[in-house]
């Protein structure tokens, strides 16, 4: 089993401290899949990404920008995406990947009213409620018509759609945990947020956000989605 990360975020001072996204998205991933080889392509910075047929699966990271933003690295990932509904192969997106998921097959996301929100949140799933890391202003709006919403919250009613093709994604970020989680808000808070958000963001970090979170549930879309 071989499946590509499409890494969608440029170089800043993280990935300068902690490597490329699409490294964390393999180092939470593998665990839960080990007969898959998984690597990355790093799309944000012009690698086209592989065609169907030449992956078995793909997972689409966060990102600091949004699906409005004109990027001359968007319109391919949105024209891939299409291919890989057509020929069916399984895509799961994490945060700017639900996002542009979403927008691409129907939905719409945008700049919430809400306001940047990082931290750890708690969101309702089929398992019951559970605590995620997250980093985010836009949000999916609008649900395609052929997915279902299966974790939401108070703040964020669109959390993890499931598609009723091979396709899954979730709002938060799985493949963070929380040393990365206060270096972004002591990075870029300040940017993004005022100094009551900040505290209330740096409040949140001690909550019980489970090691490995949905790595099983994204192995197990993975191996019941790809051809035997």
């Amino acid at each position: 089993m071989k499946i590509t990360v499409l890494d969608c975020v440029s170089p800043d001072r993280l990935t300068e401290k902690y490597g490329p996204t699409g490294n964390h998205v393999i180092r939470w991933l593998s665990p839960a899949l080990p007969e898959a080889t998984i690597d990355t392509v790093h799309v944000a910075g012009g690698v086209p990404a592989p065609k169907p047929g030449e992956v078995d699966g793909i997972v689409i990271s966060g990102s600091e920008k949004g699906v409005y933003d004109d990027t001359p690295w968007m319109a391919p990932l949105r024209a891939i995406l299409e291919e890989y509904r057509e020929a069916g192969t399984p895509v799961f997106g994490i945060c700017f990947g639900h996002q542009i998921m979403a927008d691409v097959w129907g939905g719409k996301a945008e700049k919430a009213h809400k306001g940047f929100i990082t931290g750890a949140r708690e969101f309702e799933s089929p398992a019951g409620p559970v605590s995620a890391y997250v980093a985010h202003q836009d949000q999916v709006t609008d649900v395609p018509p052929n997915a279902q919403v299966v974790a939401g919250s108070d703040y964020c009613p669109v959390a993890a759609l499931a598609y009723d093709f091979p396709a899954f994604s979730v709002q938060f970020h799985p493949e963070y945990n929380r040393g990365f989680t206060e270096d972004l808000i002591d990075m870029f808070g300040d940017q993004l947020m005022n100094a009551d958000q900040i505290a209330e963001a740096k409040s949140t970090l001690d909550a019980d956000v489970p090691a490995g979170l949905f790595g099983a549930q994204a192995a197990a879309f993975f191996r019941g989605n790809i051809p035997r």
